[in-house]
């Protein structure tokens, strides 16, 4: 009888549960990894394009502001970036495209909140169907 009493808020909060894992699954990132090359061959560097590169990410309106947020001009920072040895700028540049733009991801607040809410609908079906609280009621 006390089994009967737990398995519609158990199937219940089951079914909550799957719901709320499923719907918020991240997005499946995949690339094509590059092929390993020789150890005794050298890259070839291309300064020029790596600036180019660099700099057409630096004409990005978020990313100026970003850097007028820490004291830096898009001038300062290309001279900083002209300070750089080609491997530095090569390594830089080849990273930018790595970069995600989306920054943290403000979901997982809600995933916390919605999974607290979840815990005390749990609760709040449990206590309410209790066998004590029906043995008071008759």
């Amino acid at each position: 009888m006390i089994a009967a009493c737990y398995a519609k808020p158990l199937a219940s909060y089951l079914i909550a549960a799957l719901v709320a894992v499923s719907a918020f699954a991240f997005p499946a990132e995949a690339m094509y990894l590059p092929m390993a090359t020789q150890a005794s061959a050298a890259p070839s560097i291309d300064r020029t394009a790596d600036l180019s590169l660099i700099q057409r990410t630096l004409e990005s309106q978020a990313l100026q502001q970003r850097l007028t947020d820490y004291g830096l001009t898009p001038e300062q920072a290309l001279e900083r970036l002209s300070a750089l040895s080609d491997e530095q700028v090569h390594q830089f540049a080849s990273r930018i495209d790595a970069l995600q733009a989306g920054g943290r991801r403000a979901t997982i607040d809600l995933e916390v909140v919605l999974l607290i809410l979840l815990i005390v609908l749990l609760i709040i079906i449990i206590v309410e169907n209790s066998p004590a609280e029906r043995a008071y009621a008759a």
